[in-house]
């Protein structure tokens, strides 16, 4: 699964089922539908639907055949598909990630520590984000 990963929108509950696969690394409809909390288990035929649509959008293929049993085998790694819901919430806000930093401070989600390594992660980048960082330390360091 190397290279660049292609973007695709996932609903809340094909992520659920992508979860499962990304656990499992391959599994059956069978096995992601045992795979799902007990509590609000959707029946077989429901997860197999949502399987077979995640196999129409490209997101998991088809590993092997085994009886009846078809095995699948995610082909978009966990991290594409959260890049892909943050770059849709970040749209949903204006292209500001500052409401998404202050809910997860306000939620105890998010420390100071958190925050310093995320400074020394943009610090790193080159060009525009890099400016971003200046602009984020100067803050910090007036808000202190």
């Amino acid at each position: 699964m190397g290279g660049k990963q292609k973007s695709v929108k996932l609903t809340r509950f094909e992520l659920e089922v992508m979860e499962e696969l990304w656990r499992l690394g391959r599994a059956s409809v069978r096995e992601v539908q045992e795979a799902l909390p007990e509590k609000r288990r959707p029946a077989y035929t429901t997860v197999q639907t949502i399987v077979h649509r995640l196999e129409d959008k490209g997101v998991v293929r088809r590993a092997r055949k085994i009886g009846n049993a078809i095995v699948f085998e995610p082909v978009v790694t966990r991290a594409a598909a959260h890049r892909r819901l943050i770059t849709d919430l970040l749209e949903m806000l204006g292209g500001s990630a500052r409401p998404i930093l202050a809910h997860l401070v306000e939620m105890g989600e998010l420390s100071l520590e958190d925050l310093k390594e995320l400074e020394q992660i943009v610090e790193q980048e080159p060009g525009p984000a890099r400016r971003k960082s200046d602009a984020v330390t100067e803050k910090l360091n007036l808000e202190r």
